[in-house]
């Protein structure tokens, strides 16, 4: 008899493993999220298109070669679930395996030309009180498809900004402003980098890291999980 396995048996008979999303029994071969959610979630298709709606956000503002988000975030949405589960509830599992997905989709397309990963850093006191970086766990996950370094320690946040949850567009930019910096250059220098967040709103985050690389011999590009807008 294998004891681990009907140990397992055991456990999943009164602690079944749940969907994160409908919260509905797994059944074998399902992982966090049931094929039912996953059929449901609204993808973007944005990383077919060059000059998609995520790549004009960035027009006169800051030289981006390329963007791209996976799935379309609404309140109350599959996507929103998911994020939520990462960001909040610790399914530190979730965003490797999101950012898998979406790395996948990029396999074989012009995102494989990019160097390196860098994900949006949190601030430290934050990153202690959280105990991860919802935006690394999304770059390790693409890079495990596109087979890419993930370097997080060139890009970092200066201070702990207030949260931007219920600020306008013009207070978000404000909000960011001057708000990122970056070190050991030497290891972009020359090289096309792509820059990782969970949630893209109106993009100030992202550009505030481009502005970070100002004056460095360096290609950039952007990846989000979600997107709050179509």
């Amino acid at each position: 008899m294998n004891v681990k396995a009907y140990l397992s048996d055991f456990v999943q008979l009164f602690y079944p493993k749940l969907c994160v999303c409908c919260e509905e029994k797994l059944s074998e071969g399902e992982e966090m999220i049931c094929l039912d959610c996953q059929s449901k979630l609204a993808h973007t298709r944005q990383h077919e298109t060059r000059g998609n709606t995520f790549e004009q956000r960035f027009y006169g503002r800051v030289r981006v070669e390329m963007a791209s988000t996976y799935l379309y975030f609404e309140k109350g949405n599959i996507s929103q679930k998911i994020l939520h589960g990462i960001k909040y509830r610790g399914y530190t599992d979730l965003g490797v395996m999101m950012g898998r997905q979406f790395g996948y989709e990029l396999k074989g397309g012009r995102w494989e030309d990019i160097d390196l990963l860098i994900p949006v850093p949190l601030h430290p006191t934050k990153f202690k009180a959280r105990g991860y970086n919802q935006a690394e766990l999304i770059a390790n996950g693409i890079a495990l498809e596109l087979g890419k370094p993930v370097v997080t320690d060139v890009l970092y946040r200066k201070v702990a900004n207030a949260t931007q949850t219920k600020m306008t567009a013009d207070e978000r930019r404000e909000n960011v402003k001057d708000l990122f910096a970056a070190h050991n250059l030497q290891k972009v220098e020359g090289k096309h980098i792509a820059i990782v967040d969970d949630v893209l709103t109106t993009g100030a985050t992202l550009e505030s890291c481009a502005n970070a690389f100002k004056g460095c011999d360096v290609t950039i590009s952007m990846l989000a999980l979600a997107s709050a807008e179509k």
